[in-house]
């Protein structure tokens, strides 16, 4: 039965070297019939499945297969038989037999070395690493190592004349310098961000939870975007504070913010305009110039927010809220707050209500495959389609389809997706703000935690709690509020976890992330 097993490796799949994410997939037609073999990775959700192959009578047949989801495949003749769903394993062959109207179950010929072996070894030898330098570091601090290497009876008058010379001497002040005020758990999670941000552009491995989702869902390079922009709102206050209390002009802080997001943009356009002659052979045109891009995502948001907090944050706590004192943080910021709810306000109205031509209002789906094909050409609703009537070509191209095989451009980092990022730079500030007001650490911790509970909740009930049931799904490509929601929990929780590990407690002093994320500035 198993006609398949003496092929005794399968990095060869009928002809064709195995790549990374995939395994081969041979297929025994015992039917006298010519059957033809449909499939689908599980991940395109209601997607119609697209045939694979033709399978011709008696005979055997072997495809390449994706592996970073389950697949689903059947087979006609001419009805549908045999629906299953498998999950396969990168670089292993497997079978199915076909007969008449029935079928095997998938079995494996060839059963590969687990794929996710490396990212085991890496976290072990960081954490013996980790676990060596903590020992080593409690030792050297204990002063338990200088005890264990003295020798023979102690001198008691010696160590009392020692002791009496060493009172007498006073202690010299302690310096203070600029590395020492610093909130050393933001630099660290600064340096996660960027570090994380690296290890993604860099494939990740090739992992698919190192890259982003297809769609719906939050894979860990998700995260990667919204923790820059949650820490810049969260040091954009702190700056800010700092400024107004030396006594400089908000007009001259107004000034410093629009430098600085015109740099960012700047920078922006000058990458992809490098990005853009790298993929063409004869140079780049205005015509072919990419317009949007992260850097100019952070740039706008940035001036936004910047302006917001230069125009209406106090350069000193005060405390005039009486017994709603406890809500401090957010009264003091309810100018900053009414705006940032209009611009959310407004970007939801235009997502849900804006008439897309041939595609339902309010859709949020890739196009493509997506259920059945029916709405192929309205990817990301009207986010897609305001994209491509303002910005026309200058936006982002995908070089290969996708799943969903949804070949209408859209931007992840568009006109829609920029206003969407306002309130998660907002939720930073936020925090930054929570920082400042309070000076309890306890308060500190309680509201961050609290913050993170409220945007978790919110954000799971608007996805149902799930990935793709609910009204408005977890999908960074569009930066639905869920998806906002989701990662401004996350990273309230992160910083708190990491304030109290680093700050508070000294547990941890950052490193090695903590190296990364220090501004290049002079710190003595």
């Amino acid at each position: 039965m198993h006609w398949a097993r003496t092929m005794e490796r399968s990095s060869d799949c009928g002809g064709k070297e195995l790549e990374l994410d995939e395994a081969c997939f041979s297929v025994h037609n015992a039917d006298s019939k010519v059957l033809e073999l449909y499939g689908h990775s599980w991940e395109c959700w209601l997607c119609k499945s697209t045939l694979m192959g033709k399978l011709p009578p008696n005979s055997n047949t072997s495809f390449s297969i994706e592996t970073k989801y389950p697949f689903h495949v059947y087979y006609t003749n001419p009805l549908e038989y045999c629906h299953t769903t498998f999950d396969f394993v990168e670089h292993g062959h497997y079978g199915w037999n076909l007969t008449g109207g029935s079928c095997s179950h998938i079995y494996t010929i060839y059963q590969p070395p687990n794929p996710y072996m490396p990212i085991l070894a890496a976290f072990m030898l960081f954490f013996f690493v980790a676990a060596t330098w903590a020992s080593g570091t409690f030792i050297a601090r204990s002063g338990l190592m200088s005890r264990l290497l003295r020798r023979g009876t102690p001198d008691v008058q010696n160590d009392l004349g020692r002791l009496q010379e060493t009172a007498a001497v006073p202690d010299p002040p302690e310096r203070i310098t600029r590395s020492s005020t610093r909130a050393k758990f933001l630099d660290t999670f600064r340096g996660i961000a960027i570090l994380s941000m690296i290890f993604v552009n860099n494939g990740g491995g090739k992992y698919w939870f190192f890259n982003h989702s297809p769609w719906n869902g939050l894979t860990l390079a998700d995260f990667v975007l919204p923790f820059f922009a949650w820490i810049m709102g969260f040091t954009m206050v702190i700056s800010m504070r700092t400024q107004l209390r030396i006594s400089i002009s908000r007009l001259r802080i107004i000034m410093r913010c629009v430098r600085r997001s015109l740099t960012l943009i700047l920078l922006g356009l000058i990458i992809n305009s490098i990005s853009a002659t790298k993929h063409n052979m004869h140079g780049t045109t205005l015509q072919q110039l990419r317009f949007t891009g992260i850097l100019q995502l952070l740039g706008i948001t940035y001036l936004i927010c910047s302006t917001l907090e230069a125009i209406f944050t106090k350069a000193q706590r005060t405390f005039q809220y009486g017994r709603f004192g406890f809500l401090q943080d957010i009264l003091d910021g309810w100018v900053q707050w009414l705006v940032i709810i209009a611009i959310t306000a407004t970007h939801l109205l235009i997502t849900f209500l804006l008439p897309v031509p041939g595609c339902p209002t309010g859709y949020l789906g890739p196009g493509g495959l997506h259920e059945g094909g029916s709405y192929q050409n309205c990817t990301a609703g009207a986010a897609g389609y305001i994209d491509r009537k303002v910005l026309g070509s200058h936006i982002y191209t995908k070089k290969t389809p996708g799943i969903y095989e949804n070949d209408l451009p859209y931007d992840p980092e568009g006109i829609m997706n920029t206003m969407s990022a306002v309130l998660l730079v907002y939720m930073g500030v936020q925090a930054g703000r929570i920082m400042l007001t309070y000076h309890k650490a306890n308060s500190r911790i309680i509201r961050w935690l609290g913050w993170a509970l409220i945007t978790g909740i919110v954000a799971g009930t608007l996805c149902n709690f799930s990935k793709e049931d609910g009204p408005v799904s977890i999908n960074k490509s569009m930066m639905t509020i869920s998806y906002v929601l989701a990662t401004t929990s996350v990273a309230f929780c992160v910083n708190a976890i990491l304030y109290v590990l680093i700050d508070l407690q000294h547990w941890w002093n950052g490193a090695p992330f903590f190296y990364a994320g220090i501004p290049w500035i002079k710190l003595n």
